[in-house]
């Protein structure tokens, strides 16, 4: 009796010792296991149950709580359901769209962005997502990406944008632009609250969606991924279905208040914020834009129990003054991606104990992660069930040759615990891969064969991560032509496109470079001038400004007499990336992307110095 005593005693400080994880990996897992059988479920319920189904759950359920609140506004679930009916039905007396087709959303965050997805899903519609912040080239390039879209619906603010280019749009097959304003500046389009104020908010007949399987598109998220120009990726039914355990699986119930502040076309804003609130009937504070000064006092004034963040957001919240009130709010969760360690631990000492879900997923991908035990630094933990579901690996990859490294046998090779490699997973019907609308080549791109024997496929995450030996996984860096900047990815190709279109440019090189204390890389250029020409500064401002969204315009360029390749005409970019902007790095010519200025101006070694000191805000 006594030994037994002892074994109780002493078994629970041994398995604590030897397996520090196990109660936590316990509770996680058994909740991904209740997931996959509600989602099973939900598989085999006919009619078929989609995502819009589960909104209309909540409309029924909870008809009068809270579904957004926005600007000293709020809308009931209820009340989303008659705008978003009045929206459909307008949209139906137009006969604009049937069953099937496609529609073009070019918002800002707001209240319609919402209720414009709902009308759309309500007639049997995919919806495309695009960049609010796009212009003139990008913006034609993002809708022919889903060619055979015939509607395009934008936010007042984007009137203009949307004039600028009316006529190519029109040459892209869209038929009818609507703009979410009472006062319009072209008669070419047509107001969509005047007519959805003129239409009935009865509900749609279900029948319109008849027609819709798991397999129809439902959401085409732009991503410039890892190989190059604008793609939209194909966010289907299931996928979108899937979706919407997100929130709940980190512990989010319906009493939660969620601040999203991160734009609805993105993958976290949209599918984690906007889809996890649809199932766990949270109640959504909604921002136009994120702003670090009013962060605290919003969350405060709404009781804000759950927010959204990327690496840059709780970096911005770090670097505002200190207050007395840091620590005074309702928040207990933070959920999001790209946090750095320092900002992780500075973020939990000056605002309190917050439980931080870091994850790790993409757009188009097929495998994700969870840091669930809460492992400053990691993106998730790996263990014997998520790989038997979601079969992946980390194989060596040669970055000099940006590719995989292959054995005599032409197979990928798998590294062990501790060294970086290339995250692939495996396809499968359980973890598909749509791949993109409209772009079979740039699909194929990322699928991986051959891998660990002949003839299987997986795919190519294009992102380095490293597995240590208690099998946290930790993201390292990304692969490729594309680079990370305030919480956007830049096609490296797409900016050298446009850097090359200037009429005394010969060539562009185009890189992302390490600012310290900041998130992600900076874009910077390698340009080859035309000979016997001048770089024309104010020139070139304007035409990135032009051509370039904010976050892709190259803050740095150095002008080369000669661009390096490789032995394929490859661009080399390894010592570019390693030289950065640092001037006494190199005696090519530097220049800098002035925005007081409206100029490119010379790079000098004070203006190096008032960046790395942050005096210079990038």
């Amino acid at each position: 009796m006594l030994l037994l005593s002892l074994l109780l005693i002493v078994a629970p400080l041994v398995l604590r010792v030897l397996f520090p994880h196990l109660w936590t990996d316990l509770v996680y897992h058994t909740e991904l296991l209740r997931i996959l059988l509600k989602f099973v479920s939900r598989r085999r319920r006919r009619p078929l149950f989609l995502a819009l189904d589960r909104f209309l759950e909540q409309v029924e359920t909870r008809p009068n709580k809270a579904f957004i609140v926005f600007e000293n506004k709020r809308f009931s679930f209820k009340d989303a359901d008659r705008e978003s009916n009045r929206i459909a039905n307008a949209l139906r007396v137009a006969s604009v769209l049937r069953p099937g087709d496609t529609a073009v959303l070019f918002m800002q965050n707001e209240p319609a962005f919402v209720f414009c997805w709902l009308a759309l899903a309500k007639l049997g519609c995919a919806c495309a997502l695009l960049n609010s912040s796009i212009r003139a080239r990008s913006l034609i390039a993002s809708v022919r990406c889903c060619r055979g879209a015939s509607v395009l619906i934008a936010s007042e603010e984007l009137q203009g944008a949307v004039e600028e280019v009316y006529e190519d749009l029109l040459q892209e097959g869209l038929t009818r632009i609507f703009i979410t304003a009472e006062e319009l500046r072209s008669s070419h389009m047509k107001s969509l609250i005047r007519a959805a104020q003129e239409s009935s908010d009865a509900d749609v007949p279900q029948t319109l969606r008849a027609s819709v399987s798991f397999t129809s598109p439902a959401v085409y998220i732009y991503t410039s991924g890892t190989t190059g120009l604008h793609k939209a990726a194909v966010i289907n039914q299931t996928r979108l279905l899937a979706a919407l355990a997100v929130l709940a699986s980190n512990g989010v119930t319906d009493s939660d208040v969620i601040y999203v502040t991160l734009p609805l076309y993105h993958t976290a804003g949209f599918l984690v914020g906007f889809m996890g609130s649809i199932e766990t009937g949270s109640t959504i504070i909604l921002r136009r834009k994120f702003s670090a000064s009013q962060f605290w006092d919003e969350c405060r004034a709404h009781n804000v129990t759950v927010i959204q963040y990327i690496g840059e957001v709780l970096r911005y919240l770090c670097n505002t003054p200190q207050r007395a009130s840091d620590k005074e709010h309702a928040v207990r969760l933070a959920i999001g991606n790209g946090l750095r360690s320092d900002v992780w631990r500075e973020f939990l000492k000056r605002f309190g104990h917050i439980q931080v879900r870091e994850f790790y997923a993409s757009t188009e991908g097929n495998v994700g992660f969870v840091n669930y035990a809460g492992k400053i630094g990691a993106v998730g933990r790996v263990s014997f069930l998520h790989k038997k579901l979601f079969p992946c690996a980390l194989i060596q990859y040669d970055t000099e040759h940006d590719e995989p490294v292959r054995n005599s046998r032409g197979l990928c090779v798998e590294v062990p615990k501790g060294q970086t490699g290339l995250l692939v997973s495996k396809i499968t019907e359980i973890a598909p891969f749509v791949g993109y609308a409209q772009n079979e080549q740039q699909t194929e791109k990322k699928r991986l064969r051959d891998v660990f024997k002949h003839g299987d496929v997986y795919f190519n995450s294009g992102d380095l991560l490293k597995i240590d030996h208690d099998n946290f996984i930790y993201f390292q860096d990304r692969v490729g032509d594309t680079f990370r900047w305030k919480g956007e990815n830049v096609a490296t190709t797409e900016v050298s496109d446009i850097i090359s279109m200037l009429d005394f440019v010969e060539e562009a090189n185009v890189y992302g470079v390490q600012v310290p204390g900041h998130e992600g890389r900076i874009g910077m250029a390698a340009v080859k001038l035309m000979d016997g020409v001048e770089f024309e500064c104010k020139k070139t401002f304007d035409h990135v400004c032009r051509f370039l969204p904010i976050y892709a315009r190259p803050r740095f360029i150095r002008i080369q007499s000669s661009v390096d390749i490789t032995a394929t005409f490859k661009q080399l970019k390894l010592k570019l990336v390693e030289a950065g902007f640092n001037p006494s790095m190199t005696t090519d010519s530097l220049y800098f992307l002035c925005e007081r200025e409206r100029t490119y101006v010379s790079l000098t070694p004070s203006i190096y110095q008032q960046i790395l000191s942050h005096s210079i805000k990038l």
